[in-house]
């Protein structure tokens, strides 16, 4: 007797292929995105012949490290994937850039060593398990399956003027659409005005009645007339913001008091200063601000979450599956649960099979999350799925079927692969284009983006 017959069916081969997708000119703390971004996919077969797949950040770093995992996986029991995923870590070393400290200041070259590349495969193995027992993804986590649509929010950006830029770099042009989003989200938007047009077409399209606005553009005063007019056209509506930390704690007191009972929570308001860490600084700044407080920054592991909840730093962490891992981030709402605390996700450039995964880690956990973030609707329109799951009266429908419940357009996956052999550049770099704006633009983690 075999080993498929006597247990679960074995991984017989193991690709990672990088892509690459078109973006907007979108602005934050850190610049302006280019015209494209990068992702890395995994896809595995089995000796079931199923097929599972996984899709994490871009870059030639972490598209070698997943490369260098294949040894580790091939002829190994789908269903000894949490053996398998050990046995990856224990052969991993820190880079020698890592300094542990990860994003309290959201430098960006710093990115790729929160994200683990092993947590493409981890979604991939769960997606052929899910396969062979003929369940969902979401049942393997966690303790199962707690919903069927997971809430999500409208994802608003100040998006700049691509025209400075569009000599060299090449942005898409869609305002000859017939949809009204895809016209309108490559258009500048820089006005509360043009803030508030955007979250009501993303209201028509997808429902959303919730929405975050990115933050560390202008100054915080500035921002919070968005805000204040987001709120007024959206009463109902949760409006948060996310500055990522570019405001000094003396800066976010001043801007976020008058915010109570506006903003429903404030994400990153400020990051380390003064020789003191940045969940110090947020411990302060809750001490003195009523409202919770999110991150992404702080708490990306968890040594630093341990800290952070010590300090009671946070309410809110933003455990996103790829700095996290899907069991990780499970794991995480479940505890986030128990401690009266609140679990999301935060969520960067993606193509629609992070969609789904994201659907189904969202989907097992407990109790009652914050809406999740998306950068999808950014990107709506290059699916590499044949099947892209759905946003509708602003929930993010779970896939049904077994495993991530999707299936590959390879065909597109092949052409999104020629985009990004085509680029001059695989990492992100947001500080190329901000220098079409202003001339020499160099980042700093307490300037905003256009305050120069």
């Amino acid at each position: 007797m075999d080993i498929e017959q006597k247990g679960t069916p074995v991984v017989t081969q193991m690709q990672v292929i990088p892509v690459a997708g078109y973006d907007s000119m979108l602005m934050t703390l850190s610049g302006a995105h280019a015209p494209w971004f990068t992702r890395n996919l995994v896809i595995l077969k089995d000796s079931a012949g199923h097929t599972g797949i996984g899709e994490i950040h871009g870059g030639d770093y972490t598209c070698e490290a997943l490369k260098s995992c294949i040894p580790l996986v091939l002829g190994q029991p789908i269903g000894k994937y949490r053996t398998i995923l050990n046995s990856i870590h224990k052969a991993a070393s820190r880079a020698k850039e890592d300094d542990g400290e990860g994003i309290q200041t959201l430098d960006i070259s710093k990115l790729k060593f929160v994200v683990k590349a092993e947590w493409a495969i981890e979604c991939a193995l769960l997606d052929l398990l899910g396969k062979h027992l003929g369940l969902p993804m979401c049942e393997l986590l966690g303790e199962g399956k707690q919903r069927d649509e997971v809430e999500t929010l409208g994802y608003l950006f100040y998006v700049s003027e691509k025209e400075k830029a569009c000599k060299d770099l090449d942005y898409l042009d869609e305002r000859g659409s017939s949809d009204p989003w895809f016209k309108l989200r490559r258009q500048e938007m820089l006005t509360p005005e043009r803030i508030v047009e955007q979250a009501q077409v993303l209201h028509e399209k997808y429902g959303f009645g919730n929405f975050k606005l990115k933050g560390g553009v202008f100054t915080g005063e500035e921002e919070m007339e968005a805000i204040r007019a987001l709120k007024k056209s959206f009463p109902k509506g949760r409006i948060n913001i996310d500055p990522n930390g570019a405001w000094t704690l003396e800066e976010a007191i001043k801007i976020c008091k008058p915010m109570e009972g506006i903003l429903t929570y404030i994400e990153d308001p400020c990051g380390p200063e003064s020789g003191y860490s940045g969940r110090e600084v947020m411990a302060e700044f809750k001490n003195a601000v009523n409202l919770p407080v999110a991150t992404n920054m702080i708490a990306t592991d968890w040594r630093q979450f341990y800290h952070s909840a010590a300090l009671k730093s946070v309410d809110i962490v933003l455990a996103d599956p790829h700095f996290w891992g899907f069991g990780g981030s499970v794991r995480m709402a479940q505890i986030l649960n128990d401690w009266g605390m609140t679990w999301g996700s935060h969520s960067n450039n993606h193509f629609d099979i992070t969609l789904a995964a994201f659907a189904h880690t969202a989907a097992a956990a407990p109790g009652n999350p914050t809406a999740l973030d998306s950068h999808w609707i950014w990107q709506d329109g290059q699916n590499l799925l044949e099947d892209t799951p759905v946003i509708k009266g602003g929930y993010l429908q779970v896939p049904q079927k077994p495993g991530l419940g999707v299936s590959l357009n390879m065909k597109r996956v092949m052409e999104a692969n020629d985009l990004y052999n085509s680029l001059p550049c695989h990492d992100r770099d947001d500080t190329m284009a901000m220098q079409y704006l202003i001339p020499g633009w160099k980042y700093d983690c307490k300037s905003p983006a256009l305050v120069r």
